[in-house]
């Protein structure tokens, strides 16, 4: 028997919030997404814009989504997983080193340029790297309105793991985990 998960099927045409009460209030505005007009490099991060349901509510009940990423020179997209969906990664400016790796441990590489597309399989560790002198910027659609992104190094680093359980499952010492950890855990919000 084999486990799926995948967004839901709907029973009509499209999904509108209850606040909207119903079709006969939606216009064309509803279905547009404006979030990817122009962009600024920024001066040292990799950035992504998603335009999934949580930001554009029109593609609940669609199982699409999409992103935009930018990377600097020398910049990454850290390896990181999407749970409920696959990855189609189209390269639209400069050139991308990508991989993934499979449940058997097997690495697969590809370095794409414009034009160029790599699938990541739906739940597979991924990444990115602008291994260049120029800047690049790709996007990303997903076979899910709400694909999910897990980061690897933030979920292990970041979320409160015991410091010795990390070292012994890294094969290394505390200090350097606790060095790990005050890189990749943000600074608490003050109230």
């Amino acid at each position: 028997m084999a486990a799926v998960a995948g967004d839901p099927d709907i029973l009509t045409d499209f999904v509108t919030p209850t606040m909207l009460g119903g079709p006969a209030n939606i216009t064309g505005d509803y279905f547009t997404f404006t979030g990817f007009r122009g962009y600024t490099m920024p001066v040292a991060a990799f950035a992504a814009t998603k335009a999934s349901a949580a930001e554009f509510p029109a593609l609940n009940g669609q199982s699409v989504s999409y992103a935009r990423l930018v990377f600097p020179p020398g910049t990454v997209n850290p390896p990181h997983t999407h749970p409920r969906a696959a990855e189609l990664l189209l390269v639209v400016d400069g050139a991308l080193s990508v991989g993934f790796i499979d449940t058997a441990g097997k690495l697969y590489t590809q370095d794409l340029t414009i034009g160029d597309m790599f699938v990541f399989p739906k739940g597979l560790v991924h990444y990115q790297n602008n291994k260049g002198a120029g800047p690049a910027v790709a996007l990303s659609a997903f076979g899910s309105a709400a694909p999910g992104t897990v980061s690897v190094p933030v979920t292990v680093f970041g979320t409160g793991v015991d410091d010795t359980v990390l070292a012994k499952s890294f094969k290394t010492d505390v200090p350097t985990v606790q060095k790990l950890k005050a890189a990749l855990t943000p600074p608490p919000k003050k109230p």
